[in-house]
């Protein structure tokens, strides 16, 4: 039956970023799809693996900080996760931060962390996983967050656009190279969504009218929008989807 495709059962996620909002609810909806899932934060993912295990799955912590990942460290990381949960099947490269700044006074340190955390550990990351995908004999998915910045400048985040529209390439990039092992690499695009990165946004009223005035569908996203697209690309019913950038975005790119 199709809806057997999107069964997740067996196999075992790593989110990065999973402690509240976007990463949150991808790790739950990857749990009540049959998944076990490793929940990785810099703030201790508690609540997250109480969520997992109380849907009936396992849930893994670790409490890690992605800024100044080495090729190294994310092979150790998927190392442990293996060691830990027996296997890794999927992992969701969600972990990002933004900073808001002119491109006149825009910092340096402000422009390497984002770059570090949202672009190079997700690289890293990829590249770990995939190693132990071809050395295990298996094929994998690796799901990347991309943004709508993806495809757009934005204002006065050059380094949060820079990044996600680094994703986007890395993740074409990916597909080409790993689809013929086995290893589907695709993207989520997440458009305006209530979570802590747009706080600031919501808060301003004139920004918040001006949001929603060019969202079709009239609202901000909820993380729960994520779940079902994040299970069709961690499952086998997007099997032949490589290289995709599915944007979620309430019709935001369409306007």
């Amino acid at each position: 039956m199709i809806l057997d495709a999107f069964k997740l059962d067996g196999r075992v996620a790593l989110v990065t970023g999973g402690t509240q909002g976007l990463g949150q609810a991808m790790a739950q909806a990857l749990a009540e799809a049959g998944a076990d899932v490793v929940v990785l934060d810099r703030r201790d993912p508690v609540e997250t693996c109480a969520a997992i295990a109380a849907i009936g799955r396992r849930a893994h912590a670790l409490q890690r900080d992605l800024r100044g990942m080495t090729a190294g460290a994310a092979r150790a990381l998927v190392a442990e996760c293996v060691a830990r949960m027996g296997r890794l099947d999927i992992v969701v490269n969600n972990a990002g931060i933004i900073r808001r700044a002119a491109a006149l006074e825009f910092a340096e340190d402000d422009w390497n962390a984002v770059l570090d955390i949202n672009l190079s550990s997700a690289f890293y990351l990829s590249q770990a996983a995939a190693r132990h995908f071809v050395d295990a004999g298996q094929g994998g998915k690796l799901i990347n967050i991309a943004s709508v910045l993806s495809f757009q400048g934005g204002v006065l985040v050059p380094s949060y656009a820079a990044a996600k529209s680094g994703i986007a390439g890395l993740t074409r990039a990916l597909a080409n190279e790993w689809a013929g092992l086995g290893i589907n690499v695709n993207a989520i695009a997440p458009g305006y969504l209530e979570t802590e990165v747009t706080a600031g946004l919501r808060a301003d009223p004139a920004r918040s009218t001006a949001v929603l005035a060019r969202i079709p569908a009239g609202r901000w996203g909820d993380p729960a929008d994520l779940k079902g697209v994040v299970v069709f690309l961690a499952s086998d019913a997007s099997a032949y989807v490589h290289g995709a950038i599915i944007s979620v975005d309430g019709g935001w790119l369409a306007r």
